[in-house]
């Protein structure tokens, strides 16, 4: 299956999901992409640990293609000429279970993560009038976006290093208790933090284009500002695709950064920081390496960010539909 039908594929069954009378639903007296006075933090972040969980559990096996793709010198049997071969060869030699090896990590740390992620985002978007009219506010999108990925990133960091250790080729770990165990014995609690400020300079660029273009687009789209879950899907998924492109040699730097204590290479297994790990990435792919996996990113990311939102507004509609009854 080429990787243009594994998009198609996952793209067909969001509109399934979402198609039926999809015109945008009316709310009386307050716009719905304002949130109303009585909206509280709760619902705010149980909106928000949806559509975490949603969207992390159901795109991960293409997350863990992408992480195999990036690792920088991987094993001779964790080499992959793309996503269709890694997707073959993975199923065929570790059984189709090991497309969700790690999935636990993401369960218990993407619910308290994206409940934090949306509530920042929602509160600071308010405060500086990102919700005022139908003009555009990149500023305030852009701003919410960066303090929203700043605060969640903190919580989700140590489940994306543990993930990441029990998604490369060979991993020796067979539960989040024995990878934890293990990365803290051998490596100390930094460890789980090694990539936080290269993570942070990938994720608040990401952030900030992905919510100025998701916001910019819904306007576009959807003038009327009414619950529209084409609308939301559509304009998730362009914004997804747009930042993620832009940010892929940050990822390719936080995956060394995150893998590196199960690298072979004494000079990966010894890497601190952003620009040692880019120096390294430089060194043995040239400027090529940091687009490694870029073609999987785009692919997870789209349907990722279609499905996020998507699962987001739809939980937000529920609550301000159900706040009056």
């Amino acid at each position: 299956m080429s990787e243009t039908s594994l998009w198609l594929t996952i793209s067909s069954a969001i509109l399934q999901q979402t198609m039926g009378d999809h015109a945008p639903v009316a709310v009386e007296e307050y716009e719905y992409e304002g949130l109303p006075p009585n909206f509280t933090l709760a619902e705010n972040m149980a909106a928000g640990a949806f559509a975490g969980i949603a969207e992390h559990t159901l795109m991960y096996p293409f997350d863990l293609l992408k992480t195999r793709l990036q690792v920088i010198n991987p094993s001779p049997n964790g080499l992959y000429t793309g996503v269709s071969n890694a997707l073959s060869t993975i199923t065929k030699v570790e059984g189709v279970g090991s497309l969700w090896r790690g999935i636990s990590s993401v369960a218990l740390g993407a619910g308290p993560a994206h409940a934090v992620y949306f509530a920042t985002y929602e509160a600071v978007k308010q405060a500086m009038g990102g919700n005022m009219g139908n003009e555009h506010h990149p500023l305030a999108a852009a701003t919410s976006g960066a303090c929203a990925t700043i605060a969640s990133d903190a919580l989700m960091n140590p489940f994306d290093v543990i993930k990441q250790r029990m998604q490369v080729h060979g991993s020796v770990y067979r539960s989040i208790a024995q990878c934890t165990r293990t990365v803290y014995r051998n490596e100390g609690l930094a460890a789980f933090y090694i990539s936080y400020p290269t993570t942070l300079c990938m994720t608040v660029p990401f952030t900030a284009l992905q919510f100025t273009a998701y916001e910019s687009l819904s306007k576009i789209i959807n003038p009327g500002k009414g619950y529209d879950p084409i609308t939301h899907c559509t304009s998730g998924a362009l914004a997804g695709a747009f930042a993620a492109g832009l940010t892929t040699p940050l990822d390719v730097i936080k995956t060394l950064l995150q893998t590196r204590g199960t690298a072979r290479d004494v000079e990966i297994r010894s890497a601190k920081g952003l620009f040692r790990a880019g120096a390294i990435i430089k060194q043995q792919h040239g400027y090529a390496g940091f687009f490694r996996g870029l073609r999987p990113r785009i692919i997870t990311t789209m349907p990722s960010t279609a499905i996020c939102w998507s699962s987001y507004e739809m939980a937000k509609a529920y609550f301000i539909r159900h706040q009056d009854d």
